[in-house]
């Protein structure tokens, strides 16, 4: 196509855009309402995988070591958890910074501090603090711990206790609220995505039915079907460009309010 015939394809497109007031402007309003659903979405969304790795940075299992154990003993269990595959960070806290966290935390309470003043020795003992992957993972991490080789020094056992079990209950709900937001936002993606395509579909439909005697007449005089359509591609390039600044006019305000700031 000649640069000639383009500029009069694109013309024609202007042309009945600003002709066709009505029609254009319900083809405005739909495509404008099918991009802001989508950016909708889209936002919700990101809130919710947002709000979910936010749940899952919180979930953890805490190691309580006895306190005869070893440092050596309790960093090689660090270094065999470290490389299990489910494991996505070990934090290692000594008898000293138990000791110094435990008084941080409790250093309003005057007769905690003094009950703890009178002991001879450090009654705390190291901990590890492991974060899985995923919150479905812990419970293979627990697993591994009852079985692992590096749980003891000798034949005297180097873990305490394992707070999984107390918060059992908490992760499986968390694990099955997670699936469910999950598998519920793509279903939700699928189903507005197919009322999407419907929507610009019957929109296209619309617009061509309005402009069937002008069509007619095109094909009558010998129109080819590259300057028919033309005119047509343009309207569609001006709805979705609208649309998409209107959308972006809407939802602007909105993502700098909820943006934080960089002081933040």
């Amino acid at each position: 196509m000649s640069l000639i015939n383009s500029k009069r394809v694109i013309r024609a497109g202007f042309l009945s855009f600003w002709r066709n007031g009505i029609v254009s402007v319900a083809s405005l309003l739909v495509a404008t309402i099918t991009l802001s659903v989508i950016t909708a979405l889209l936002l919700l969304q990101a809130v919710l995988h947002f709000s979910l790795s936010q749940i899952q940075d919180k979930v953890d299992i805490t190691i309580y070591m006895t306190n005869t154990a070893p440092e050596e003993s309790i960093l090689e269990l660090k270094g065999s958890l470290e490389k299990l595959p489910e494991v996505n960070s070990v934090i290692y806290t000594s008898r000293e910074d138990a000791l110094e966290n435990f008084k941080n935390l409790h250093q309003d309470d005057f007769l905690t501090l003094q009950a703890l003043e009178e002991l001879d020795e450090n009654p705390l003992g190291a901990s590890l603090n492991v974060k899985a992957k995923e919150t479905s993972q812990y419970e293979s991490i627990t697993k591994f711990l009852e079985n692992g080789p590096a749980l003891s020094s000798g034949s005297t056992p180097i873990i305490d206790k394992v707070n999984y079990h107390q918060n059992k209950v908490v992760i499986e709900r968390l694990t099955s609220i997670i699936n469910g937001a999950r598998k519920l936002g793509l279903i939700v993606t699928i189903i507005l995505v197919l009322i999407s395509i419907i929507i610009t579909f019957n929109t296209i439909r619309l617009t061509i039915y309005f402009a069937r005697e002008e069509i007619g007449i095109m094909r009558l005089v010998g129109a080819e079907n590259r300057y028919i359509r033309g005119p047509f591609m343009v309207e569609g390039i001006l709805y979705g460009s609208i649309a998409s600044v209107i959308t972006l006019l809407i939802y602007l305000p909105c993502l700098l309010y909820t943006s934080p700031s960089p002081r933040d």
